[in-house]
C-alpha cells in the first residue's frame, strides 16, 4: 500500500467512527429525554372517541355462543 491509500483509508475510518459516535450520542440523548417525559394516558381507545355512551355498536355473535351479552359503558 502506498501512503495515499493509507490516507484515504484513515479519512474514511475516522469519518465512519465519528458518524457512529454522533449517532449513538443523539440516540442516547433522545432515549433519556423520552424516559423523562410524563406518559399521557388516554382512557378511551382512539377508534371509540366519536362513540357516545349508550350508542349501539355492530357486534358479531356466533350461533353457538353460550356467554352472556357484553355491555359497554363509557365513563
Amino acid at each position: 500500500m502506498n501512503d495515499f491509500t493509507i490516507l484515504i483509508y484513515g479519512i474514511f475510518f475516522f469519518a465512519i467512527a465519528g458518524a457512529t459516535f454522533a449517532f449513538m450520542w443523539k440516540m442516547t440523548t433522545l432515549s433519556i429525554e423520552s424516559i423523562n417525559k410524563p406518559i399521557t394516558r388516554r382512557n378511551v381507545h382512539p377508534e371509540m372517541e366519536d362513540i357516545k355512551s349508550g350508542e349501539e355498536l355492530l357486534v358479531f355473535k356466533p350461533e353457538d355462543d353460550d356467554e352472556d351479552d357484553v355491555v359497554i359503558i363509557r365513563k
